[in-house]
């Protein structure tokens, strides 16, 4: 039996990704939606394609990404909306980390907020440049953990919007977060950065 209300989930999350593109737009339509849409993108978007990954491939992911974070970042005039566009990824990232250190039994889960993990306030772009690098870095580090340490399939840990996120759902998810955010940053002509890019970041 067709279930009409997931069928017009479904067309709603198309309609989304397709402007943005897959798993990206769906993780941004995710954030804003509640129920059965939530559901919906964080089991088809983030944990399905995320189980059938190895930790190794996401961390491959991850890095490959940060190619294109490192490049968008670069080409990113110094302006207000860029340094906080910069700031909140960065933020993101971290606040991320903290729920993976869950996962690898580093720390004890807080549900905290993201903006404890913001950069300070007043850095420069050219901070907030060097910050993205090392942030990226540390993800990296952890999916390495993770394929070395890995904790069940079924561990969870909350994500404050999404729900509960497994340790390779959070990877995916920082992965998109982060790849849709960087989208917005502008060159000095006022142009979207990623729209020099020869080719399109990969969605891993």
């Amino acid at each position: 039996m067709t279930n009409r209300k997931s069928s017009g989930v479904g067309a709603a999350v198309l309609v989304t990704v397709a402007t943005v593109g897959a798993a990206a737009g769906a993780a941004m339509l995710a954030r804003k939606r509640k129920g059965e849409i939530k559901e919906f993108v964080v089991a088809n978007v983030l944990e399905k394609p995320a189980g059938r990954s190895s930790f190794t491939d996401l961390g491959q992911g991850l890095e490959r990404g940060g190619t294109f974070l490192t490049g968008r970042a670069e080409r990113a005039a110094d302006t207000p909306e860029n340094r906080e566009v910069l700031a909140h990824i960065i933020g993101i990232e971290r606040w991320g980390q903290s729920r993976l250190q869950v996962a690898l039994g580093q720390r004890e889960f807080v549900r905290d907020e993201y903006r404890g993990y913001r950069p300070a306030e007043g850095a420069t772009l050219r901070q907030l440049q060097v910050l993205l690098s090392q942030t990226r870095a540390r993800t990296v580090d952890l999916a390495r953990q993770l394929h070395l340490s890995p904790p069940d399939d079924d561990f969870v840990v909350e994500h404050n919007g999404l729900g509960p996120l497994t340790a390779k759902g959070w990877l995916r998810y920082l992965t998109q977060h982060a790849d849709l955010e960087s989208r917005k940053l502008k060159s000095a002509g006022g142009a979207a950065v990623h729209e020099e890019e020869s080719q399109q970041a990969p969605a891993s």
